[in-house]
């Protein structure tokens, strides 16, 4: 028999950025990966295992302990993709929203950390997409900014809670799939190297981290330069 794949999970792999990482890493991994909603009637390739973990839900922390222990084989590495990026200028914060904001970019992401981290094998890397608004938070979206820093912090916590068996690494994007109705011209200019990213660069990058065993508890900024125009 042939030697299995390394086997990663994506932590939001479905949607955007999770879904184009995944169809890299498929090239050459197993994937697992997980999604809010149902993965009924979708088809996806070089797959090992879908589910869905949703955010709000109460009972999240133990679904995810359930579908790891059936995993049947460790974990050679971990992306946590999930999150919003929810517009909340100052003024019109109300509990509820900063809950909801706080819950999926934040509570829920250090949840699936620690529900992961018990299945990865030793000389893995958990990797956490986070956003150049830790370096410069979004005015009209001050609370999905304030939870990307917050997992910035766990970054190097989590390193030195995890380590020497588990490295772990973030990544601070800049702009690689442009919101509707955002001119990617006016983004482009806003970089030292004249344009916006590609999915293909956070591609690299999570293979750099992945394939660097003296990497760890460190951040990562993928923005072309745009911190230092």
């Amino acid at each position: 028999m042939g030697q299995c794949k390394p086997l990663w999970i994506i932590v939001g792999g479905r949607m955007r950025l999770g879904k184009v990482l995944a169809e890299d890493l498929a090239r050459d991994h197993d994937l697992v990966l997980t999604s809010s909603t149902s993965w009924e009637g979708e088809a996806w390739a070089s797959v090992h295992r879908r589910w869905t973990w949703k955010a709000q839900d109460p009972g999240v922390a133990d679904r995810m302990s359930e579908d790891l222990g059936c995993l049947g084989r460790p974990l050679a590495g971990a992306v946590l993709v999930a999150g919003g990026f929810a517009d909340q200028p100052l003024g019109s914060w109300t509990p509820e929203d900063l809950a909801a904001t706080w819950t999926l970019d934040l509570s829920f992401p250090m949840l699936a950390a620690q529900a992961i981290a018990g299945s990865l094998e030793e000389g893995s890397c958990m990797q956490f997409l986070l956003d150049t608004a830790i370096h410069r938070p979004w005015l009209r979206r001050l609370p999905y900014s304030v939870a990307k820093a917050g997992l910035g912090a766990l970054v190097p916590g989590l390193a030195r809670a995890l380590a020497p068996k588990v490295r772990v690494v973030g990544h601070a994007l800049g702009t690689l799939l442009p919101s509707e109705g955002s001119d990617p011209g006016v983004l482009a200019s806003a970089t030292l190297l004249g344009r916006i990213g590609d999915p293909a660069d956070l591609a690299r990058a999570v293979r750099f981290a992945a394939e660097s065993p003296f990497l760890t508890g460190e951040i990562l900024t993928l923005d072309g330069g745009q911190s230092r125009v």
